[in-house]
């Protein structure tokens, strides 16, 4: 079902890869919910993802961007204001990467050049974003910018390494970034703090499926999906959420708020029977 909640509405999306992708998710709900828009990934994304298949279904341009690129993120953005026919009503950043957990490297024995290189893909890469933005004057009044977050920016996650630390660092520039511009421009921006999911990127971390069944025992109503998350961010690119700003919102079936659940516990001392 659709409402229209984006009608007459442009935007960008960044990150789209495969069926999988939460941004690929996201693009065919605002195509679907009456919006139009720009795709960017970078070019080595796009050579091995299925981008272009989005591109024809949504009629969105692909805009090549490494998000670390200062240079690039101009070109994005410039380049959809010429395609849009003006400023943008939102923007999605759905971005990251770290080579220390693709390497299983443990958070004391990191290789600091790839730290160095999660925190800017993975958060310094949203301020970037945001500053060309607003540099250019790219975003209406009342324009909304998202990203996707992760618990683990507030909560120790085994194996999630310095993710954790990109995440925080990327829910302090939406509150600090989001005052500014929020002040100056009515913009708002906000963090979605999503159920860990299987998309592509998801799928390589180890342990994803055992930390998938778990947070799925501990949530009162489940795991939120990709696609779920995709509605969510629908509804804060729209006008029914023009006062919401500065925020990290949970988005995991009630995971954040839980200590133990019957279903985990259950499990749990099965676990201890059978040792």
């Amino acid at each position: 079902m659709t409402y229209n909640l984006l009608k007459g509405k442009k935007g960008i999306i960044f990150g789209a890869l495969d069926e999988q992708s939460i941004a690929w998710k996201v693009a065919v709900k605002a195509y679907e919910e009456g919006a139009v828009f720009t795709l960017s990934n970078t070019p080595l994304a796009l050579r091995f993802g299925n981008t272009r298949d989005l591109s024809v279904r949504c009629n969105a341009e692909i805009i090549p961007a490494d998000a670390t690129s200062v240079k690039d993120l101009e070109n994005v953005i410039k380049r959809s204001m010429e395609v849009l026919g003006g400023k943008v009503d939102f923007i999605l950043h759905s971005i990251g990467m770290s080579m220390n957990v693709r390497k299983s490297r443990e958070y004391d024995d990191l290789d600091y050049d790839f730290y160095r290189k999660t925190i800017d893909i993975s958060a310094m890469s949203f301020h970037k974003m945001i500053q060309v933005a607003k540099k250019n004057d790219a975003i209406n009044d009342w324009g909304s910018i998202v990203a996707l977050s992760y618990i683990a920016a507030q909560r120790t996650l085994y194996r999630y390494n310095d993710m954790a630390d990109a995440k925080a660092m990327l829910e302090s520039i939406a509150r600090s970034f989001g005052y500014i511009y929020g002040r100056e421009k009515n913009v708002r921006i906000n963090t979605i703090s999503q159920s860990p999911t299987r998309t592509t990127a998801g799928s390589g971390v180890k342990g994803i499926d055992a930390l998938i069944d778990f947070t799925e025992r501990m949530s009162p109503l489940g795991n939120a999906t990709a696609g779920e998350c995709a509605d969510f961010c629908i509804v804060l690119f729209s006008d029914l959420s023009r006062k919401v700003t500065m925020q990290n919102i949970y988005h995991d079936g009630g995971f954040s708020a839980m200590g133990m659940s019957l279903k985990a516990m259950t499990q749990y001392k099965k676990s201890l029977e059978d040792e």
